[in-house]
């Protein structure tokens, strides 16, 4: 009777994050490549063969969630560790009582451990045998690449399931949800919650449900105390404690922000380029929308000026990813203020295009059979008087064309004077007046 109690009391004052926690797999938002229809794990759950898994995403995307319903979906049994603050005696005494349970019950258990990544090598390795006997379902939950955080031996003994990110609408879809079904009237009944004020809030959360919900929970109860009868976005900044920085993330300052971003990098303005970057950060821009756009940017606008800078945006993403923000926001203005100093060039994005066009012009043209796979029916059943040349044998570089015979002496990419390309420019023109030589000494049969 006290236990119903405490769970019932529980149950009435836990966070509306949990309190909105889904019942069912069909509620979960935001991984469909996972739990659709044709999804891997929802697959392996019909058929009733639910090895040991890895999920692996950022926080807030339903990891422990899924964990809970898969259990009980297939029926087993449910235990929780945290690698924080278990030991491989806790491990133990698990294992344990799954064994216990299997051989009396006839109950599978599904061992669920929270920040996996955070286990020793020798925690670990308790848990390997009895993943490997099926004495346990392990699924281990992390926000860090199980490749690098987990022993081999392990990772071989699970399947890894990426969770995504959720969406801005994913998180709007919960918030809709939470307040559809009356969770927030349970603690503010007389106040309402509007279209923008849900949506500040969802974007607010930068991909974590956890954090836009319990957000909503506690604005919406400031609301109530300052006898409100519909949320504010003045509530919302007090209860965040910062100020929401003028920025529509699904309108059109988004756009013209990332716009004026992107414009003032090309143009070297690495304070002006920092000052967009801020007000992104601080409207609730997903970080990792940014570091893409920094990615493209050191291709299509630095290119060849300075190879260095796919490198240190690519870097600097992956960063972004591995810690997530606030810190993640150093990363991102390393990589802008390097890039904003970088000698710029679109050569490489302009040649391409070039080529794009060309190929849809005239459609793809065969190359020389002597660049060709020589076991296909082509190489075989024309004969060339022209072998491969094989560059290592000749010194690192030959003179034989490797364009189709149609195109000979075409030009697509043309460096520029700027930085390392003012190298690639004087060789690429040595090569191609090589070329155009050979071709002079040696006309080709069109």
């Amino acid at each position: 009777m006290f236990s119903a109690a405490r769970d019932e009391r529980l149950a009435r004052q836990a966070p509306l994050a949990a309190r909105m926690r889904p019942r069912r797999l069909e509620d979960v938002v935001g991984q469909d490549h996972l739990l659709g229809p044709d999804g891997p794990l929802e697959r392996s759950i019909r058929a009733g063969r639910i090895g040991s898994m890895i999920f692996w995403g950022p926080p807030g995307t339903g990891k422990t969630t899924v964990a809970r319903l898969v259990a009980e979906r297939t029926g087993m049994a449910f235990d929780e560790l945290s690698a924080v603050a278990s030991g491989v005696a806790e491990v133990r005494k698990v294992i344990e009582r799954a064994g216990h349970r299997l051989g009396e019950q006839g109950q599978g258990t599904l061992l669920f451990i929270d920040e996996i990544h955070r286990f020793s090598k020798a925690q670990q390795d308790a848990l390997l045998h009895a993943v490997e006997d099926g004495v346990v379902v392990l699924v281990g939950a992390t926000t860090e690449n199980p490749h690098f955080e987990v022993i081999p031996a392990l990772l071989s003994r699970c399947q890894i399931y990426a969770f995504h990110a959720l969406t801005d609408a994913d998180v709007r879809a919960l918030i809709d949800r939470a307040i559809d079904r009356g969770h927030l009237r349970e603690v503010a009944p007389e106040v309402e919650v509007g279209s923008v004020e849900r949506d500040v809030v969802a974007a607010f959360g930068a991909g974590d449900a956890r954090r836009s919900l319990n957000l909503v929970e506690q604005a919406v109860l400031l609301a109530a105390e300052r006898r409100q009868v519909r949320l504010d976005l003045v509530t919302v900044e007090t209860v965040v404690q910062r100020p929401l920085a003028a920025f529509d993330k699904g309108g059109d300052r988004h756009y013209n922000f990332a716009s004026a971003f992107i414009k003032s990098l090309r143009a070297s303005d690495a304070d002006a380029a920092l000052y967009y970057l801020a007000v992104m950060l601080e409207g609730g821009e997903d970080p990792l929308f940014i570091a893409r756009r920094v990615i493209i940017f050191a291709s299509e606008d630095v290119g060849n000026a300075d190879p260095r800078a796919l490198e240190v945006a690519v870097a600097a993403a992956r960063a972004v990813e591995l810690v997530g923000l606030p810190e993640g926001r150093l990363n991102l203005a390393q990589a802008v203020t390097y890039l904003s100093c970088c000698p710029k060039s679109n050569a490489s994005y302009v040649a391409l295009e070039r080529a794009l066009a060309h190929v849809r012009s005239h459609g793809p043209q065969s190359p020389p059979l002597y660049l060709c796979d020589q076991r296909s029916a082509a190489a075989r059943a024309y004969q060339t008087d022209e072998p491969y040349v094989y560059p290592p044998d000749e010194g690192g570089y030959v003179s034989q064309e490797c364009l189709p015979p149609t195109l000979q002496g075409t030009v697509f990419y043309e460096p520029s004077n700027q930085g390392f390309e003012t190298r690639f420019r004087e060789f690429l023109g040595r090569m191609r007046e090589l070329r155009a030589s050979r071709r002079r000494d040696t006309p080709v049969k069109r």
